[in-house]
């Protein structure tokens, strides 16, 4: 499997960090459920992080008590 093939699997799960603890680039967010909407309606995480692989979400809507598909 090449570098590109290898990329084109790649995901990318969002985690929250209340405490703000975390190392790494994080991407800011309302804990509101219409905030979490909006950002995954606008795909804001991708672009906020500056990614182009798909980002898994659910951790963060099972923080906010979100359904999430």
């Amino acid at each position: 499997m090449t570098d590109a093939e290898a990329g084109a699997y790649a995901r990318v799960v969002l985690r929250p960090d209340p405490r703000h603890r975390m190392p790494g680039r994080g991407a800011w967010l309302h804990p509101t459920p219409e905030c979490f909407g909006t950002a995954v309606r606008r795909k804001a995480f991708g672009r906020a992080l500056r990614l182009q692989a798909p980002v898994d979400v659910s951790a963060v809507a099972r923080h906010l008590g979100v359904p999430h598909a």
